[in-house]
């Protein structure tokens, strides 16, 4: 490991003298190929010593055309680094023993051994290569060490049963047989009834089953002590028909015959990720207290007694999305990442007050943290100008650890982001976010690209974004806004939109354009719209209910609601928002973009995944195909094997492209890129 660490420290002073030269060249602006060379850092793991933070660190094989992810371990001073494992190997959840000795994570075992998927792995401190300590039929989905270090608790979806093989050798392919209510999930496919269940495993022999049904159960923790384990599972008659999952208790105890649960909530509402307490006297999870308000509903923190007990929520003044808990060593407050305004705040919450209060510095966002025994905070954390880097939490602020990404960055110039405030039709204050192109002269009116967010419930946050960078840098001014419907402003904002998608978000995204047009910014003749998910149904909405933008990108969206419903995963929010189609027809029908497509007069390219399960193709087909059949400019591309986020890097590269030369050639009249003829490596469906 010495040699690894002298290797190592070489490397990054190469780094270094390679970051000064090339700082000294005349700064340029960001380009599409810059974009798939970043990396992002995730999961930070501090050693039991607190001298090492272990993470991960993921992007692009270009070469290999597909993600990449590996182990990177940082010293607590920030001076040494070093790779743990290869990009090849996808390694992701690393975490110590809780002696230090040993460094687990989670790989993928390629073949077709029974021990192939993702199997844990083992890295001595001491040196050697990695050992395979799980060998699990189909592999495993999490792990956890226990507090001694003696065991790890395991989760394992139910193995495929044994396929007939054919003369060939290959295996026969079999009818899907269907009988539940939710039987579609995105990167999935069709839902059988195989579910996920937790596992003791010694290192020895098969794992333990400890938890049964046909029941998912999941994010579970060790109490301190280790005798009970604390998890996450909807245990309804019918838990697909709601949203009702609790925390249970089950015991950690090995080779028990009889192993009752224990219901820690009986909550209606979702109860979710418990952190228990160090003294191991109390549980933090998040619940949603509101159940008519489905998705819009605020995710709270509570608290609850360990052996039972009345519930307390901490957060219930905050009216603010919680999510990650995590008691600090005292046990005197809950740590958590927030949607705030526009950020991803990391909060501490007094246990006994409910008090809250922000951690991070404000202006970028927390991803991942990591509390020490001394109560040392490591968080992943972003800004407009700065991806993901790790760093540490302290009295002066933050500081790096690993800010990869600085050295493929130098020289280049980024867009400015500004945070702009609009007032909507019926007074309604709107945020946005207002990338300017790099080198932006003031009082310039620019092309100006609307980019709603997907969800809806979610929002546009100041953490680096490489989309809105890349459009920035081919010379639009893009405005990214959150509409009511958003998350970050509390519960009745977000609860705004309900059954009524595109009228009160649809006119707080017209605001913002015209907010950035008043500022002097904007060029209202040279708009462009576009999005992904909701964002591309929002620009459903956009163009079939204005005509002001030029140009338009619908990805992966929905337009015609009634067809999807059975066809995508939602069944469940569907009804809950819109009530039964057969029921409620009218109510399905008055928020339909398609009912509206015959007024679109926007050229619109269409895009989407050809397995994506959570806003089907099919959608993105009917959409082109009313545009082609009215003689709107339109263009319809299907990727090969991706499902709703697409992943492949060449897609990657691919859509990114493709959104400037449809923006280029409608919002500027430059065609030329699209005209250059078809690409060798596109299949053109005339």
């Amino acid at each position: 490991m010495k040699t690894k660490m002298i290797s190592t420290a070489a490397l990054l002073l190469g780094g270094m003298l390679a970051t000064g030269a090339w700082a000294d060249t005349a700064p340029r602006v960001l380009t599409v190929d810059d974009t798939m060379k970043l990396e992002a850092v995730g999961s930070p793991a501090i050693s039991p010593d607190g001298r090492w933070i272990a993470y991960r660190v993921y992007g692009y094989d270009l070469e290999g055309d597909r993600g990449a992810s590996q182990i990177w371990m940082v010293s607590a001073d920030g001076k040494e680094k070093l790779p743990m494992t290869a990009p090849a190997t996808c390694a992701r959840s690393p975490r110590w023993s809780p002696d230090g000795r040993y460094l687990a994570f989670l790989a993928n075992k390629e073949g077709e051994g029974d021990d192939a998927g993702t199997q844990v792995w083992l890295l001595d401190r001491r040196g050697g290569e990695a050992i395979q300590h799980t060998k699990v039929k189909g592999g495993v989905d999490d792990y956890l060490w226990s507090p001694d270090g003696s065991r790890m608790l395991l989760t394992i979806t139910d193995r495929e049963p044994e396929a007939e093989k054919g003369k060939d050798g290959k295996d026969k392919p079999k009818p899907w047989v269907i009988d539940r209510l939710q039987f579609k999930q995105d990167g999935v496919g069709y839902l059988d009834r195989r579910r996920a269940h937790l596992y003791l495993y010694d290192g020895k022999g098969e794992p333990e089953q400890i938890t049964f049904g046909d029941y998912d159960d999941e994010s579970p923790a060790w109490s301190p002590d280790g005798k009970s384990i604390a998890f996450e599972s909807n245990r309804t008659a019918e838990p697909d028909g709601n949203v009702n999952s609790d925390v249970w208790i089950v015991s950690a105890e090995a080779g028990l015959k009889d192993r009752p649960l224990r219901q820690l909530t009986n909550h209606p509402g979702q109860d979710g990720s418990p952190a228990w307490s160090p003294d191991g006297k109390s549980i933090a999870y998040t619940t949603v207290t509101t159940l008519d308000k489905i998705w819009y509903a605020t995710q709270h923190l509570a608290v609850i007694p360990a052996e039972g007990g009345t519930p307390k929520v901490l957060t219930a003044d905050y009216d603010r999305m919680v999510y990650k808990p995590e008691f600090t060593p005292n046990g005197k407050a809950v740590l958590a990442v927030a949607e705030d305004a526009g950020e991803f705040p990391l909060i501490s919450v007094d246990v006994k007050s409910g008090k809250v209060t922000r951690l991070d510095p404000a202006g970028g966002d927390t991803g991942d943290f990591a509390i020490s025994k001394k109560g040392e905070v490591i968080t992943t954390r972003a800004t407009p100008e700065r991806p993901d880097a790790l760093g540490k939490l302290g009295s002066k602020g933050w500081a790096l650890l690993d800010d990869r990404n600085a050295e493929r960055l130098a020289g280049i110039t980024l867009a400015s982001v500004q945070k702009i405030t609009a007032k909507s039709a019926d007074g309604t204050p709107v945020e946005a976010y207002l990338y300017l192109p790099p080198n932006y002269v003031a009082g310039t009116k620019m092309p100006l690209i609307l980019r709603p967010h997907g969800g809806p419930v979610a929002q546009h946050s100041v953490g680096f974004d490489k989309e809105m960078q890349v459009l920035a840098a081919a010379g639009y001014a893009v405005l990214a806004p959150n509409p009511r419907g958003s998350t970050g402003h509390g519960e009745d904002f977000s609860a705004a939109i309900f059954a009524e998608w595109g009228v009160k978000d649809f006119a707080d995204e017209m605001a913002a354009v015209d907010e950035a047009i008043a500022m002097g910014v904007a060029d209202a003749d040279k708009l462009g719209v576009g999005g992904w998910s909701y964002g591309g149904i929002m620009t459903n909405y956009v163009i079939t209910k204005s005509t002001r933008f030029k140009a338009a990108i619908s990805g992966a969206s929905e337009v015609n609601y009634t067809a999807n419903y059975g066809h995508d995963i939602y069944q469940l929010t569907w009804e809950a928002e819109l009530g039964l189609p057969w029921e409620s027809r009218e109510t399905w029908e008055k928020i339909n973009p398609f009912n509206d497509v015959g007024k679109v007069t926007t050229p619109t390219l269409v895009m989407g995944g050809k397995e994506d399960w959570n806003v089907p193709i099919q959608n993105s087909e009917q959409l082109y195909q009313a545009l082609k059949r009215r003689g709107i400019p339109t263009e319809l591309v299907v990727y090969p094997d991706e499902d709703h986020g697409i992943d492949r890097p060449s897609f990657v590269k691919d859509r990114y492209q493709r959104y400037i030369a449809w923006y280029d050639c409608y919002v500027l009249g430059k065609c030329e890129a699209r005209t250059a003829g078809a690409k060798k490596d596109e299949k053109k469906v005339d």
